[in-house]
């Protein structure tokens, strides 16, 4: 469970420390050149998964995808999982430490997608390929799924279950969100009042990164800021958040029309985490706290 606000560790209050140095005040209005070529270097310092990991490139549906098992990953049970970055950078790649660690808390086998970025490939293109990933998850004899992005693909993430349950599909057992973005409208108040004390995210940016996934789409579109959507019908749905992010409201205002729409979703909001603070997972327990919390929900609504 969350720490009290007194009692974050010390290597909570280091991280913090770090990411405001080396994230957040170098990437401030960073172009996206930039920000790929930060990424590609990030790629090759990432540390490797846990022995036992057993990571496979395949074609899921046309989108490229890594699937990740591991000893105690369950047959039948696939955790699909859309990386985050603001739908402009990110890759499996840059997960290869974490992707195993949910594997383990979920006991399943998780596929990672690569989909299409932007401004290249706007808004719905990273929608459409983690529709036609779920679609050749349930193809490839899927028993049990869960949903699960951070960022941009813990919006993308709630989108994909609406686009779901409106197309008939056969949804996902659960769903679980890491500092999700799901308004692309920006009207959080958080984002204001966060706007310092976030130690990762710089809200001065958002606009921009927001009008290169859009490309001219309305904001408020629920594919694209599920805050807007209909969560009737949705599965269970665990979100974590950061105390002091910008996009705090973004997940508490989302929880909590989750919640009315099924009382089995969730929302902890960590005291003083950044953005995405499960990355950090190799080094912070605060990190592994809340894998564990996520393995813990997904087992409980899977009846496991």
């Amino acid at each position: 469970m969350p720490a009290p606000a007194h009692g974050i560790s010390l290597r909570a209050k280091l991280v913090r420390l770090g990411t405001r140095w080396f994230i957040k005040r170098p990437s401030r209005g960073m172009s996206l050149a930039d920000a790929r070529a930060k990424f590609s270097a990030m790629e090759r310092s990432v540390p490797p998964p846990a022995r036992g990991t057993v990571t496979v490139r395949v074609d899921a549906g046309g989108v490229a995808a890594d699937r990740i098992t591991r000893p105690a990953s369950l047959s039948g049970r696939h955790l699909l999982y859309l990386h985050g970055g603001g739908y402009r950078v990110g890759s499996p790649a840059i997960y290869r430490h974490l992707t195993w660690r949910f594997a383990d808390a979920a006991r399943a086998s998780v596929l990672i997608i690569a989909y299409r970025l932007a401004p290249e490939h706007p808004f719905p293109a990273a929608l459409n390929d983690a529709f036609a990933a779920y679609r050749w998850l349930l193809g490839d004899g899927a028993k049990e799924i869960v949903v699960m992005g951070d960022s941009a693909g813990g919006g993308l993430t709630l989108a994909l279950l609406m686009k779901l349950r409106d197309e008939g599909l056969r949804l996902p057992e659960a769903a679980v969100a890491l500092s999700p973005w799901t308004d692309l409208a920006l009207t959080g108040g958080s984002l204001a009042a966060n706007a310092a004390s976030d130690p990762m995210l710089n809200a001065g940016d958002m606009p921009a990164v927001a009008a290169d996934y859009l490309a001219g789409a309305d904001p408020r579109h629920p594919y694209a800021s599920p805050l807007y959507g209909d969560p009737s019908g949705l599965p269970p749905v665990l979100i974590q958040v950061g105390s002091d992010e910008v996009l705090r409201d973004d997940a508490v205002r989302m929880a909590e029309k989750l919640r009315a729409a099924n009382p089995l979703s969730e929302l902890q909001i960590w005291p003083l985490m950044p953005h995405v603070w499960q990355a950090y997972a190799p080094v912070l327990p605060e990190a592994r706290a809340a894998v564990a919390d996520i393995g813990q929900f997904v087992r409980r609504i899977l009846g496991h």
